[in-house]
């Protein structure tokens, strides 16, 4: 592709030997992945500056540069071109290498402390009933129609977004629903793209290890609306007290869904039960599979999505009605000896407030709830005494144990979360650093009809420790158990 059509609406402050007919074949701002005739973007992420390896580019064959400083070394045979912002630059030049593929689909991101994930996923699953050519971004995986492949991020980068929304063009794929996640916001991974669509599903305390503050992560997800076109719908979960002020100054069609106050989508739980609800959405009854106040705002931010996309409602109603749960968010098992093992990926406050909530709703008065719980290493910690609060509070018996340190001392970490535990609760708290033991003696602990929450890592399959990842399954860590426990 030509450097003119790769620039187009790139705001160039400045160039050095620019030729508008130069060939590019790649756009990268990774030094490392730089080719022949590559494009180079020397970006400024959170812990390392591109700047620092445009030689290293131009020395791997980069013909171009774009850059917010020049360098001081410069090359006759390279075009430099110098931009405000590297991010927004590598965005719209990424959209434009793969020709705009987010204007030949129907986009609807999706975006929210929790609630993305299931909402995003289901919204694919729910469009594959109704017979469309899907694809999904999400931080479980990415679907490019009937092809899957393994998501490393919940907002990928602006190329790798673009290459996929490439695929999803090429395959036929109609519509498209992303995961837009506040970092992906903030670092301008999804500027340039052409959203049909936006919805927040609820904002509490996360990633203010990155943000700083909460304002500034509230600040940051009303941009995304803040930014959908006209002929957009902006779709906002009133029950949230920011829900409403997300659509403040937004151009799109603005809709809300809600359980507790008035809305154009109105969800209200009629039966509830392990095995599912019995839903009313606006005037329309429905058995769904799902279970939980959380699902059931879900579900109304999903069927609004669908109703805005103009499903007709029968045919809405039927499809909600076959949606199954999201891997990883609130699967079960049921062993030998009638003890219930959850798994949810609940890793924030007020998801695991959502999940415990609703398990004591749906067990028997005499159950007993009993949580595996840990918190995250290199990542916000004033979270941590907050989950382990709130679990004690929640459950009859808690037990302390990793999540993924990462980089951290995870005994620092579990002492962190020993800190949130009240007085009169310590008597009912365990702290087991190995999440394998602490699964085990959870199980160990339970009776029949008990329920053991395993929180945190939903459908993770490994445990980072020291910077190195091991395998680990916390539904195939559960079931294990359970067939060694029933000998």
């Amino acid at each position: 592709m030509e450097l003119k059509q790769i620039i187009e609406k790139v705001t160039v402050l400045e160039s050095l030997y620019f030729d508008e007919n130069q060939y590019i074949s790649a756009v990268a701002f990774d030094s490392r992945k730089v080719e022949e005739n590559t494009l180079f973007v020397a970006q400024r992420g959170v812990h390392v500056d591109g700047h620092n390896y445009i030689q290293k580019a131009v020395d791997l064959g980069a013909s171009v540069v774009v850059c917010e400083i020049f360098p001081d070394q410069i090359h006759e045979k390279v075009c430099y071109l110098k931009v405000e912002n590297s991010s927004i630059a590598l965005a719209q030049i990424a959209a434009n290498f793969y020709q705009n593929p987010s204007e030949k689909l129907t986009l609807v991101g999706v975006t929210g402390t929790n609630g993305k994930t299931t909402v995003a996923t289901l919204l694919c699953q729910l469009f594959q009933k109704l017979g469309a050519k899907t694809g999904l971004l999400s931080t479980v995986k990415i679907i490019v129609h009937q092809a899957e492949y393994e998501a490393t991020h919940t907002t990928p980068d602006s190329v790798t977004i673009n290459k996929y929304l490439a695929k999803m063009v090429k395959e036929g794929v109609s519509y498209c629903f992303m995961e837009v996640s506040s970092h992906g916001i903030h670092q301008a991974r999804t500027y340039g793209l052409n959203f049909k669509g936006g919805v927040f599903t609820n904002i509490t305390h996360d990633h203010l290890d990155y943000h700083k503050t909460f304002k500034e992560y509230r600040d940051v997800k009303k941009a995304f609306f803040d930014d959908l076109p006209q002929n957009a719908f902006a779709l906002t979960n009133l029950d949230d007290k920011n829900g409403a002020f997300m659509l403040q100054n937004t151009k799109a069609s603005q809709k809300t869904y809600a359980q507790k106050t008035l809305a154009d989508y109105r969800i209200k739980i009629v039966e509830k039960s392990l095995m599912g609800m019995l839903l009313q959405i606006n005037d329309q009854e429905l058995w769904v599979k799902l279970i939980g106040g959380f699902n059931a705002s879900n579900l109304g931010a999903i069927y609004g999505v669908a109703d805005q996309l103009g499903v007709p409602e029968q045919e809405l109603l039927v499809a909600l009605s076959q949606l199954s749960s999201v891997d990883g968010r609130f699967q079960y098992q049921v062993s030998k000896t009638g003890i219930v093992g959850v798994v949810d990926y609940a890793h924030t406050p007020d998801a695991l407030k959502n999940i415990l909530s609703t398990i004591k709703e749906i067990v028997r008065p005499t159950a007993k709830i009993i949580t595996v719980v840990g918190c995250g290493g290199d990542r916000d910690a004033a979270k941590r005494p907050k989950m382990a609060k709130i679990a004690s509070e929640l459950s009859h018996q808690v037990v302390l144990t990793s999540d993924n340190p990462r980089t951290e001392n995870p005994l620092q970490i579990l002492e962190d979360m020993e800190v949130g535990v009240p007085a009169e609760a310590q008597h009912k708290v365990l702290t087991i650093e190995d999440r394998k033991q602490a699964i085990k003696t959870a199980c160990q602990l339970a009776s029949k009809d008990d329920v053991v929450l395993v929180a945190g890592k939903g459908h993770e399959t490994y445990q980072e420790i020291n910077g190195k990842r091991s395998y680990f399954n916390d539904k195939e860590q559960l079931i294990e158990t359970f067939q060694i426990l029933k000998k």
